[in-house]
């Protein structure tokens, strides 16, 4: 022969009888045998007492192994060795490519190996420690312990059960991540894998599906105790603290649905994934549903699922196009419908940010697309719903126009369902994502705020009480400042100050008196005329207070403190260069110091002191304007006369005499 592999069919039976005395099988298989596309060749080969047949059939598998060396040997024709096992018995296998009367062909040698004498006890013991080691190198999720994804992907995505999947999405995991950094959003995944592993059974699995999400697989559970077990890791979660970051509150949203066994855990998986958005809506709640057929069966619980959907608004003039979009997105989504522009704008109108998302066509009579969305950026609304185009117009200007105005998608007809439902799908849970973030942040802010004010209010407070006055001195000029404020930029465009500038500039007012802790109490508790002496000391407050703010190096850039430093020195600055400490004229006065100024002195007018009676309101406005409390920018005053009305309504005088 000219090649070693080369035989006869005699030859190489004669070859295999010999393999008999070593390996407990021995078999020629052919390309049929195999399973090989495109192999018509007849089965002529019989060795022995060995019937030809499927080479995988002696393994007990119904098609052939994934790793087979046998269909590997004869494709590559190299010879291979593997370890197989049948049942509990180990066996080697060894496959050699070779040619029996010019046909190619691979001879299977099988040997039944003997686990006790394969390898020692110590080795075994190693072998197992790297099998172990290598499992967990590729299937279990190194930062949190749970199982990966590829271990999804690998061991139970095909998998047909019965049981509960459920998918556990954390609310707001992207900016525990930007404002705390990557290792507090690394202790909140291992904190929650810690509290599920706690809460389910040694026989459910828990899988880290995506960076913050979580598939929880519950074989062979009922209903009940699905959604107790979900409830109960809801609750342990929001009720936990992470290590080294408890300023963090915890939420999980949980969609979960019952496998019947007639469905893949992918398509369960996809199920509950859609449900997880759902209690997304929510924050911190679970949505269930039971198995495929269960639910067709529960009239009310379809019900309750309805009222959760969200809803999407299809804006078309063509009933049938209405009726195709509503057919494919009806079971995940409430359908509202308007047939013109007009009508959209009542639906938007009505339901406002309670509307998902709108499908919008753009050619139809009376207001068309393009003046929708031009009708709904004026009044805000593009930057709440997202609006994806529908439209058989696909020319590039359109396109370019509907992007221009505020469209998050751009869908040509004619269309894909699936297709559409995915984007549907995408543009909502983004959308979704992005409102959870705004409300957080948004939340977040107001109570730093909030804490701020307080604890300028009662360092504010603080002087009051030394100086005798009312407890709502602080808060009547705070009101006062932004109210003057709000109208001086209502009516003139030298100033733009912004909502946020006017709050900072009422809460900066809270400081207007501060240096007065530097003070003597007996002068300012004086019940009498202060003497010239007295009253050159009482006009120091205001560079005692500016002073005590510029020394506060490390905030001088913050805007806040700039604010207040300029009202403490100037607040009792007149408009006609007559009022002190600098003597300033004008518009060398800042404007946040002239509209305290004014503020302060009506205020101080309409309020009891330890040296008068309160004034009305009207006898406060008619001195403030006659210039008998000094000389204020007429701007500023003849916008103190259009709001009188508001400060009368916001002002309760105190009970007391007054005098004219």
């Amino acid at each position: 022969m000219n090649s070693p592999y080369k035989m006869t069919g005699q030859q190489a039976e004669e070859r295999m009888q010999l393999y008999r005395k070593i390996f407990t099988v021995v078999r020629l298989l052919d390309a049929g045998d195999l399973r090989l596309s495109g192999s018509n060749e007849d089965k002529e080969y019989q060795t022995g007492k060995m019937e030809h047949c499927s080479c995988y059939e002696y393994w007990k598998k119904n098609e052939p192994c994934e790793n087979c060396i046998s269909r590997k040997v004869y494709q590559d024709r190299k010879q291979r060795t593997k370890l197989e096992y049948k049942g509990n018995e180990l066996f080697e296998v060894t496959a050699c490519f070779v040619e029996v009367d010019g046909k190619p062909c691979v001879m299977e040698l099988v040997r039944r190996m003997d686990g006790e004498l394969l390898i020692d006890a110590e080795g075994r013991e190693k072998l197992l420690n790297r099998l172990t080691s290598y499992h967990d190198e590729l299937y279990i999720d190194a930062l949190t312990g749970a199982y990966n994804r590829r271990y999804y992907e690998d061991k139970i995505k095909t998998s047909v059960q019965k049981g509960g999947i459920a998918m556990i999405d954390l609310d707001d995991f992207k900016l525990y991540n930007d404002t705390c950094g990557h290792d507090a959003g690394d202790a909140v995944l291992k904190t929650i894998v810690l509290i599920i592993r706690s809460c389910i059974r040694d026989a459910d699995y828990l899988i880290r599906y995506g960076g913050d999400e979580f598939l929880l697989l519950m074989p062979d559970i009922s209903r009940e105790e699905f959604e107790e077990f979900l409830q109960r890791i809801k609750q342990k979660i929001h009720e936990s603290e992470v290590p080294g970051y408890t300023q963090l509150n915890l939420s999980v949203s949980t969609g979960g649905v019952l496998m019947d066994g007639t469905e893949t855990v992918e398509d369960a998986a996809v199920r509950a994934d859609k449900l997880m958005y759902r209690a997304k809506n929510r924050k911190n709640m679970v949505v269930t549903a039971g198995s495929r057929e269960e639910t067709q069966q529960q009239g009310q619980a379809e019900e309750v699922q309805n009222n959760i959907k969200q809803q999407i608004l299809i804006v078309d003039d063509s009933a049938l196009n209405r009726e195709i979009l509503s057919e494919m997105l009806h079971s995940d989504f409430r359908i509202l419908e308007a047939e013109n522009g007009e009508q959209s704008i009542s639906v938007l109108e009505q339901y406002g940010t309670g509307i998902a998302l709108i499908l919008l066509d753009i050619v139809m009579p009376g207001m068309n697309g393009f003046e929708v969305l031009e009708y709904m950026t004026r009044n805000h609304w593009i930057e709440e719903v997202p609006v994806i185009m529908i439209s058989s117009e696909n020319s590039e200007s359109y396109i370019r126009k509907a992007y221009e105005l505020g469209v998050s998608d751009y869908i040509s007809r004619p269309f894909d369902a699936k297709v559409v439902f995915q984007r549907v799908f995408n543009t909502i849970k983004l959308y979704a994502k992005q409102r959870r973030l705004i409300r957080l942040v948004t939340s977040q802010i107001y109570e730093k705020e909030k804490n701020n004010r307080i604890m300028v209010a009662i360092l504010s407070q603080i002087v009051e009480f030394r100086n005798g006055e009312s407890g709502l001195h602080v808060s009547h000029i705070n009101q006062l400042t932004n109210l003057l404020l709000e109208r001086l930029v209502q009516k003139t465009k030298q100033y733009h100050f912004s909502r946020a500038d006017r709050e900072l500039i009422a809460t900066a007012s809270a400081l207007h008196d501060i240096g007065k802790i530097g003070i003597d109490e007996k002068i300012l508790n004086k019940q009498g005329k202060l003497t010239a002496e007295e009253f050159e000391i009482m006009k120091t407050h205001t560079l005692i207070g500016a002073t005590m703010l510029k020394h506060m190096t490390v905030y001088q850039n913050e805007a806040i403190v700039k604010i207040a430093c300029q009202i403490c020195r100037w607040h009792h600055e007149r408009y006609d260069g007559m009022g002190y400490p600098d003597g300033l004229k004008g518009e060398e006065i800042p404007i946040v110091a002239q509209v305290v100024s004014i503020v302060d002195v009506y205020d101080a007018l309409v309020s009891p002191r330890v040296y008068k009676n309160a004034y009305s309101h009207d006898v406060a406005m008619r001195m403030i304007l006659d210039g008998e409390c000094g000389v204020f920018n007429p701007l500023l005053l003849e916008c103190l006369e259009e709001i009188q009305d508001k400060i009368h309504v916001y002002y309760t005088p105190p009970h007391g005499a007054t005098r004219d």
